[in-house]
């Protein structure tokens, strides 16, 4: 038999994007010496106040259940929280609350609230915030961000990133099958593949990244400047006539990388590290070439972003940044040869 719990239940309250390290942590605080844990979770309409990229209601939801079905010995019940504080003022038979440093204050409010509506208080089980690999500490924000994944790791380890790095000649055909969704137009009138891809972009969506000359003029051409464009001066390793390069005065900021084709290089890792921090316009230009870019890009850049490129005789390509799509660029990084 288990031996008796100090509390009867448990309040947790938070948004629960991307369930990550932290929240478990937070989690099974409040499991572990509980019968019974409420979990309230902010509604859609108070999660978009925070960022548009929080996962709905019901996958948070979701993944919440999915953690609850490994607890025994706990009830573990999932609610929808409306407002900063919801039930804890004025639950009768809540008996503790789980915060963190910033949330202290508000167990504070709400347990002298508790006390004019002749309840007792609450008592405060406070989790510290684990850190995360490289710094700074594991949240959904950071994740959204782009900067770390749920078990506060990098996307790509700072010795990779730190290295130059060769494909693999297996990973030629795998490279070569579009990532994304492919909007097919004819090789000499770009425009039509573009066009449809600009009338297909996905919504809420981030900051707009084209990989290639032809798909960045193409943009240009149509009156839209993409918010960070690469360049190398080339199609399919043929360097481009003067009359369609793109003219980088059309971008506030200019920076640029060394980058051989067929490689990853610490140089490129670095300029698209600072281009994704960039408040205006800006265009990096490749000496070598940005074919590999999109890897490093979705590894590094925030969920929502849109990286487009051109998929030769077919149309252009326009790929979501999410979770998975990092797993996977990640993945195929780590196949990289250190050279």
């Amino acid at each position: 038999m288990s031996s008796a719990r100090r509390f009867r239940c448990c309040l947790v309250g938070g948004t629960f994007d991307r369930l990550h390290a932290g929240h478990r942590l937070l989690l099974n605080a409040a499991s572990k010496d509980a019968d019974a844990v409420e979990i309230h979770i902010t509604s859609d309409l108070m999660a978009e106040d925070k960022s548009p990229f929080v996962q709905s209601f019901d996958d948070r939801m979701d993944e919440l259940h999915n953690w609850g079905e490994r607890i025994q010995d706990c009830k573990i019940s999932v609610h929808q929280l409306n407002d900063a504080y919801g039930p804890a003022r004025h639950h009768s038979t809540a008996d503790a609350i789980v915060a963190t440093a910033e949330t202290i204050g508000m167990c504070v409010f709400i347990n002298e609230e508790r006390i004019k509506n002749g309840l007792a208080p609450l008592h405060v089980i406070e989790v510290m915030h684990l850190d995360a690999i490289e710094g700074g500490i594991i949240s959904s924000s950071a994740i959204r961000n782009g900067h770390m994944d749920q078990e506060g790791h990098p996307w790509i380890p700072r010795k990779l990133r730190e290295s130059r790095l060769k494909m693999a000649a297996a990973l030629d055909q795998e490279l070569k099958t579009p990532m994304g969704i492919l909007f097919e137009g004819p090789e000499d009138d770009p425009e039509i593949g573009m066009t449809a891809a600009l009338d297909g972009l996905p919504s809420p969506h981030g900051a707009i990244i084209t990989v290639g000359d032809v798909t960045t003029k193409t943009m240009l051409d149509m009156g839209l400047t993409p918010d960070i464009a690469l360049i190398d001066g080339q199609t399919k390793r043929t360097e481009l006539e003067e009359s369609l390069k793109v003219n980088p005065q059309q971008f506030h900021h200019r920076i640029h990388a060394e980058n051989p084709a067929g490689f990853l290089t610490p140089s490129l890792n670095q300029a698209i590290a600072t281009a994704l921090l960039a408040e205006e316009t800006l265009v990096l230009e490749v000496e070598g070439e940005e074919d590999l870019a999109p890897l490093i890009i979705h590894c590094l850049a925030p969920i929502g972003t849109l990286v487009l490129y051109g998929q030769p005789k077919t149309g252009v390509v326009v790929q979501y940044t999410t979770l998975e799509v990092k797993q996977r660029c990640r993945f195929l990084i780590s196949l990289f040869e250190v050279v």
